[in-house]
């Protein structure tokens, strides 16, 4: 998958702070064109845009709708992170730092872990549109979570972010199903969906913590994804799914995801982050949910109904106007 993520959407932001590692297959050049340096962040977000889409594809394929079948593809694409992360424990082993960074990586990693679980849950009851523009308004709650954890001052361009966010998700709540109606419990599908950026949003404050108490980022990830996937491993067989006895098809769209979304997806846009101010790179994964929302046309003829598709547009205005004034604060500081 690269060194971290997410999300799918969510997880991404964490990768803009990523900077010391070394991937050699993407290297183009000392100083690529940006042409290509923007051929390479389009394909990482096209990529990124696929996890839905497998998602939905393993759901198809196994028959299966809901939380037990959902432990399973979370828990496989974390267990799959973690095996492409083993080497890198050597550096958790020369790591030197306080215990409380341990902690808040740890932290970090459940927070990961239900992520992925409240998230890929919310695609069996809601649309893709949706569930993936939901997921996306972590921005929203890591301001209000600063706010209410640090006391750090909101900006009144951020609480405006705020208010139009909310009034996106009033659309959506108020939109319902797709045009077909295939869904049955959308309104539980985007609280879902909502709780996934919640967590994704515990996540990153705790990965901010856990590095600014001198955790490198390469061991940051391996603690996190370890422990993600030690939590998420045991539960697939209490709810009595497992990881056998499904079809062929459903393994292969687990390990398409861990290719497409996480090595090519997250580690195009780490590369990117190089040559790309982290802001351009926040909000060009903004249109992950418009990417995801068109393959969900193409493979699955979802179409959204008017509601939803105003409600998302206005839930994307309000988080890159948090973006962007949460990036202003960060320069003035």
């Amino acid at each position: 998958m690269f060194i971290l993520t997410v999300s799918d959407a969510q997880s991404i932001f964490v990768l803009q702070n990523i900077k010391s590692i070394d991937y050699s297959c993407l290297k183009i050049m000392r100083s690529p064109q940006v042409w290509q340096v923007t051929l390479i962040l389009t394909l990482g977000i096209l990529s990124v845009s696929s996890t839905a889409i497998f998602i939905r594809l393993a759901l198809e394929a196994s028959g299966q709708l809901g939380l037990e079948f959902s432990l399973f593809l979370a828990a496989s694409r974390l267990i799959i992170a973690s095996i492409v992360l083993l080497p890198a424990w050597r550096t958790v082993i020369k790591n030197e730092v306080s215990l409380k960074a341990y902690y808040y990586a740890i932290g970090a990693g459940f927070s990961l872990a239900f992520h992925f679980v409240f998230w890929i849950t919310s695609l069996s009851f809601t649309s893709i549109a949706a569930s993936t523009t939901l997921v996306t308004t972590n921005p929203i709650w890591v301001a209000l979570l600063s706010w209410f954890w640090f006391k750090e001052k909101l900006k009144k361009i951020t609480i405006l972010g705020i208010f139009i966010a909310l009034l996106g998700g009033i659309f959506i709540a108020l939109g319902g199903n797709d045009i077909n109606n295939s869904y049955s419990q959308p309104l539980l599908g985007n609280i879902l969906a909502l709780m996934g950026a919640l967590f994704v949003s515990f996540y990153l404050i705790f990965g901010k913590i856990a590095q600014q108490e001198g955790l490198k980022i390469s061991s940051y990830s391996v603690i996190v994804y370890t422990m993600a996937a030690i939590l998420l491993f045991p539960l697939p067989f209490f709810f009595g799914t497992g990881y056998t006895h499904y079809p062929n098809n459903v393994y292969v769209y687990v390990v398409l995801m861990a290719i497409f979304s996480q090595l090519i997806g997250h580690t195009s846009i780490n590369w990117s982050v190089r040559y790309v101010s982290p802001t351009l790179i926040t909000l060009g994964i903004l249109f992950e949910p418009i990417g995801a929302s068109f393959f969900g046309f193409l493979i699955f003829q979802e179409i959204p109904s008017i509601l939803v598709l105003i409600g998302a547009i206005i839930i994307l205005v309000g988080v890159i106007i948090a973006v962007i004034s949460s990036q202003d604060k960060e320069k003035s500081a």
